[in-house]
């Protein structure tokens, strides 16, 4: 860090979650103002890839995730990315289904879920990329 840095750091201190400033402005880090200024397309991506880095740890606390080809796989990291460790804990039936490698039950337990009827297109398709091992859409 250079002295600049430091000096700017110092004043303004370190705060990893959101918070409102004495301005009204949501504020996170070394006081970067959200309400104005948001983040960068850049700072997006990095987010994205630390997070998704995140989910892919906690999939792999699971016994069954190395057995999965890479479309399963990427299933389960969606649904950790979107529920949250805790939140896809929940996921039971599923879980015992992946375990079993029974496709069809694990996405038949996807779809009639409460996280499906939230959201919708997400779930109809990790469930079917579930069901076959086959990617659903291609990027």
């Amino acid at each position: 860090m250079n002295k600049l840095q430091a000096m700017i750091a110092r004043h303004e201190g370190l705060r990893l979650k959101p918070y409102v400033d004495t301005t009204g402005h949501v504020t996170i880090g070394y006081g970067r103002n959200l309400t104005d200024n948001g983040i960068t397309m850049s700072e997006a991506d990095i987010m994205l890839l630390n997070d998704i880095r995140q989910a892919k740890a906690d999939a792999a606390t699971y016994s069954w995730y190395e057995r999965l080809n890479e479309p399963r796989a990427a299933v389960i990291v969606d649904m950790i990315f979107n529920l949250g460790a805790q939140g896809f804990s929940e996921f039971k039936a599923t879980h015992r289904a992946i375990d079993a490698e029974d496709w069809e039950w694990a996405a038949e337990h996807m779809l009639a879920s409460k996280w499906a009827r939230q959201t919708g297109r997400r779930a109809r398709e990790d469930a079917e990329q579930m069901r076959t091992g086959e990617w659903v859409v291609e990027v």
